[in-house]
């Protein structure tokens, strides 16, 4: 069965500047995904054959290694195998938007998308849809705002500087990724008392205190705005820790 083709070039420039850096993938490993996706969707192949000697010849890696490669494509769930025989493998070579990994990242890309050009990201509701939010939660890289715990999807939250309750907008300026305990904790206290409060329960340090507060300026004054792929951030997005 045939399907349709992907846009090489789209794909590469996926490959470039979301897959390879957000799953960390080695040189060895990009060859072997590009090689693969070269003969089968670039194709129009819905699945590939392969054996492993093929496809060490075709990459210039020794068997051992062109293996070793392929369980950690596998892992990654960048490859879904199909069957395996002494023959070789049956996989399915997914693109960037199949893989379950990546999803939050091209979701926000297309919350980008979708920002009015004639705005700046200043202007935009971040809390409107879940693509903007995910920009938010990218931008604090897996930490919490305001005590660093390192946070899951479960225990992740939205939280506003100022709260709305004191007109607080939903601007990239006004909204952080935190953990749900220190955004219930917080509640209607300003940001810097908070800091310092976390700072007095021995949940931060002095140089991290320093640091947050340092980063909650950079906040206000428009210094950290969220990365979103595919549209153009007014100024380079800082981590201040």
């Amino acid at each position: 069965m045939k399907t349709n083709k992907p846009n090489a070039e789209h794909l590469w420039k996926q490959l470039d500047d979301l897959v390879v850096p957000r799953l960390r993938l080695s040189v060895t490993e990009r060859a072997v995904y590009s090689y693969l996706l070269r003969h089968s969707r670039l194709e129009g192949r819905p699945r590939l054959r392969f054996s492993i000697p093929w496809l060490a010849r075709g990459v210039r890696l020794c068997p051992m290694t062109a293996r070793c490669t392929l369980r950690r494509l596998f892992d990654l769930r960048v490859l879904r195998l199909v069957e395996r025989n002494q023959v070789g493998h049956v996989v399915v070579v997914r693109l960037p938007q199949e893989i379950r990994a990546l999803r939050p990242y091209i979701n926000a890309a297309r919350g980008a998308a979708r920002l009015p050009l004639a705005a700046s990201i200043a202007d935009a509701d971040f809390f409107k849809n879940k693509a903007l939010r995910q920009a938010i939660h990218s931008r604090e890289r897996g930490l919490c705002f305001y005590c660093l715990r390192s946070l899951t999807v479960l225990v992740r939250t939205i939280d506003h500087v100022v709260p709305q309750a004191l007109s607080g907008r939903n601007s990239y300026r006004n909204l952080v990724s935190c953990c749900r305990d220190c955004n219930s904790k917080k509640g209607q206290t300003p940001a810097e008392d908070f800091l310092r409060w976390l700072y007095r329960q021995r949940r931060l340090t002095d140089a991290e205190l320093s640091a947050r507060l340092r980063a909650l300026d950079a906040l206000v004054s428009g210094k950290l705005p969220p990365p979103l792929p595919g549209a153009a951030n007014p100024a380079p997005t800082r981590k201040l820790v």
